[in-house]
């Protein structure tokens, strides 16, 4: 992976202006003063699952359905169903049953 990528994804995780080593490195603990606020006023318990996508829109929650599963089967015999033709109708070009 490259470095700018790992930065990115590690970035928000604590915030720059805060945990610098200046206020890290004081010994007394007066420094980390700002950090436990920041922490403090975080989120606590688990957090909500939440799905993305296809799968969070049709497959879970309050609306879901198997509607996108009857239309990808639809599809698929529809795609099918038209190469079959085609192909047939290659065959009677030049050749009657």
């Amino acid at each position: 992976m490259h470095a700018s990528l790992i930065r990115r994804q590690l970035g928000g995780l604590v915030p720059p202006k805060i945990a610098t080593p200046k206020s890290v490195a004081g010994g007394s603990g007066d420094g980390l003063g700002p950090l436990v606020n920041f922490y403090s006023k975080l989120p606590k318990g688990a957090a909500t699952a939440r799905a993305f996508g296809l799968k969070g829109r049709f497959f879970n929650g309050a609306n879901a359905s198997g509607a996108p599963l009857i239309a990808l089967i639809a599809s698929l015999f529809g795609i099918g169903y038209t190469i079959d033709y085609h192909m047939h109708l290659k065959h009677h070009k030049n050749h009657a049953h």
